[in-house]
């Protein structure tokens, strides 16, 4: 009777001390994005408690540890989305890894909006993180937004820019919208999944048919479109997977579980080939993180913002603008209304028709009312735009003669040409008149950026995303029918409109 009073006891001891671990362990304490202070007690109770610092070792194990403890059950439907996955192990690792740019920005944000921050995985479902996708019907960027919603969450659309394919303005939109859905439908993931898919009206009418019936309201149990029937089980699976990878023989590609790109505000407006060259990175990468600018440049307002990889910020720190030049160039866009022509607008804007009319290709002066043209403004210190070309010296030239010839101050020239105004000029020198920056823009239209095709691109969906004729992108290919594979990079020849 002793001896099982003295198991009893030391068993309860056991268990005691088992549950005080466990709450030690449970008390974490959050003091950073990618980190969790662990309060651990020492035996000696005259001691002071010690604070052991714990960082995640990546972006996965943050999001699986500190996920919601919603139960999915595997169904038929979910096991069958799953095996496509693992039919390619390291395809399926290459999907992942599409988010690096972008999941850790997602996660946080869904923290501040006290959502599941499994909620992350949701763009893999979308648009496998891609921040160009277009599909079918019109839905736009990394969280596949439809006109109509990106309006009612502030997402933006100008001639320069469109909110929707911004990777970070977009994700602020879409948590919104998952924050209100997921109250609207009392907390529930997976009615909230269905309605960021098919819509809320839609569910809500489905869900009274069900109340009206006497059935059962949640998702499995409501008639709903076959692509919102698929959503969910794609969401499941791709969590399952995820969740429990090691299981599966997945190897999940690293991320960190820290910011991986830096927010940089430059002022006026940048060329994104300038800004390419001075970060030193290839413009594939420039757009991808800034794919909200639609055009070659950022929109000619007082500030441009850029997203950057991390390790390359130190380069505009303490460099309020690493892009001034004596002679910068802004843009408008000026859209035709009824009695504009080229030579009122050049003397509007105080430019040249000849210049309007290279910049936008036109072949007739004939403007179509509606239509945008893209007019050059220059910086001088008159504000007058000079046309740029390369000037021969011949006999008898001087810095006056030429400078009067174009309509210039000998200063202004001399500037042009990091020479003083007194200058002696010899035979055959080149000078440079005008705008430099126009010429390289003008040239920077020709240049080609690189594409690799995604699941579902047209040459129609390609076309449109950079605003260039399906013609150009065959030429440019030297393509003979419009077939695409997934993964085949493509050249697209950029426009400057």
């Amino acid at each position: 009777m002793e001896r099982q009073f003295l198991i009893k006891y030391l068993v309860i001891l056991i268990t005691l001390a088992g549950c005080q671990q466990l709450d030690v362990n449970n008390s974490n304490i959050d003091i950073g994005n990618n980190q969790k202070l662990i309060k651990n007690s020492s035996n000696n109770n005259n001691s002071i408690s010690d604070e052991v610092v714990t960082p995640y070792l990546n972006v996965w194990e943050y999001l699986i540890k500190n996920a919601s403890s919603n139960e999915d059950v595997i169904n038929d439907q979910i096991l069958f989305y799953m095996n496509a996955h693992l039919k390619d192990i390291d395809k399926f690792s290459e999907y992942l890894n599409d988010s690096y740019y972008f999941i850790y920005f997602v996660i946080n944000e869904l923290e501040k909006a006290n959502l599941p921050i499994e909620l992350a995985l949701l763009p893999y479902i979308e648009s496998n993180y891609d921040p160009f996708s277009i599909s079918s019907s019109g839905a736009v960027g990394i969280w596949q937004f439809m006109p109509r919603t990106g309006r009612l969450y502030e997402l933006e659309k100008t001639w320069w820019s469109e909110d929707r394919h911004d990777p970070f303005r977009s994700t602020i939109a879409a948590i919104g919208y998952l924050e209100y859905l997921y109250k609207r439908f009392d907390g529930d993931i997976y009615l909230t999944l269905a309605a960021y898919n098919a819509g809320p009206t839609l569910l809500d009418r489905r869900i009274n048919k069900n109340k009206r019936r006497g059935t059962d309201v949640d998702f499995w149990s409501l008639d709903l479109p076959n692509q919102t029937k698929d959503y969910v089980p794609k969401y499941i699976a791709l969590k399952e997977l995820v969740f429990n990878s090691d299981k599966y023989g997945i190897r999940l590609p690293y991320i960190p579980n820290e910011a991986v790109v830096k927010k940089v505000v430059i002022p006026g407006q940048v060329e994104i080939l300038t800004f390419s060259e001075y970060v030193g990175i290839k413009p594939e990468l420039i757009y991808k993180l800034n794919a909200g600018y639609t055009k070659w440049a950022s929109a000619p307002k007082d500030e441009s913002v850029f997203y950057i990889p991390e390790e390359k910020y130190y380069l505009f720190e303490g460099n309020e603008n690493p892009f001034k030049q004596s002679n910068e160039i802004n843009w408008i866009s000026h859209i035709i209304t009824k009695g504009d022509n080229l030579w009122s607008l050049a003397v509007k804007y105080d430019t040249e028709v000849d210049i309007i009319r290279e910049i936008n290709y036109l072949r007739t002066d004939i403007l179509s009312i509606g239509s945008t043209l893209l007019i050059p403004l220059g910086k001088t210190e008159s504000n007058k735009f000079i046309p740029y070309e390369m000037y021969i010296v011949s006999e008898g030239d001087s810095l006056w003669k030429i400078a009067r010839k174009y309509n210039l101050e000998v200063k202004d020239l001399a500037r042009m040409n990091s020479i003083n105004e007194n200058s002696y000029l010899y035979l055959g020198q080149q000078l440079t008149v005008g705008n430099k920056n126009i010429h390289r823009n003008i040239e920077s239209k020709k240049r080609t950026i690189l594409y690799s095709v995604k699941q579902g691109d047209s040459l129609y969906k390609i076309a449109e995303l950079f605003d260039v004729s399906i013609k150009s992108i065959k030429e440019i290919n030297e393509m003979d029918n419009n077939d695409l594979m997934p993964g085949q990079i493509i050249k697209v020849s950029i426009k400057a409109f």
